[in-house]
């Protein structure tokens, strides 16, 4: 099974979003780039696919270039048919449940996953398929928003692996989850 990791950022509150999906607190949402990348390119260098919530895929499509360029990319929406299947020339999209997504992309060669998106990222956390999150917070408080982590249904044991602080403010920690492989019950 391809080896699943999430790499998002955070309100300190521990929202990925507002209610309506803006990301307007998020510094670099101005369209105005940062000196620092905080390990971003160098995680997605390490891919070999990403899985997207339908949300996350449309915000994706939105920006001025495709940030996903030469990576292979599934949206996981129920909208779509099981099978995998072209959506855009960036993406393909299925309603495989995660474990049969991975199954499938284990046989086209997939190594390591990139899962973002909110939903997306509870549903492969229940299903015992996130291997590593990488968890950057944003010293902002916005009070109301998407959260990242939902009802798990169980304990998610995590194992810190280390703690980066930035001049900017900004926190990131990576842990590995201690009972990657066990779905819930």
């Amino acid at each position: 099974m391809p080896t699943c990791s999430v790499f998002i950022a955070t309100s300190l509150d521990g929202f990925i979003a507002r209610r309506n999906g803006e990301l307007d607190w998020l510094p670099g949402s101005d369209g105005t780039p940062g000196d620092e990348d905080y390990g971003y390119k160098s995680f997605v260098d390490s891919i070999d696919a990403l899985v997207l919530g339908r949300k996350t895929y449309e915000l994706a499509s939105s920006f001025p270039e495709w940030p996903y360029t030469g990576k292979r990319v599934v949206v996981l929406s129920h909208r779509y048919p099981r099978t995998l299947h072209a959506i855009s020339e960036n993406a393909e999209g299925t309603a495989l449940a995660p474990r049969e997504l991975l199954s499938e992309l284990e046989s086209r060669g997939v190594r390591h996953v990139y899962v973002d998106g909110g939903t997306t990222i509870q549903s492969f956390l229940r299903e015992g398929l996130i291997d590593e999150l990488t968890i950057t917070r944003i010293p902002i408080l916005i009070g109301d928003g998407i959260p990242l982590f939902g009802s798990c249904g169980r304990d998610i044991r995590l194992r810190h692996l280390s703690t980066q602080a930035f001049s900017s403010g900004f926190v990131q920690c990576r842990y590995a989850v201690e009972n990657a492989g066990s779905p819930g019950p």
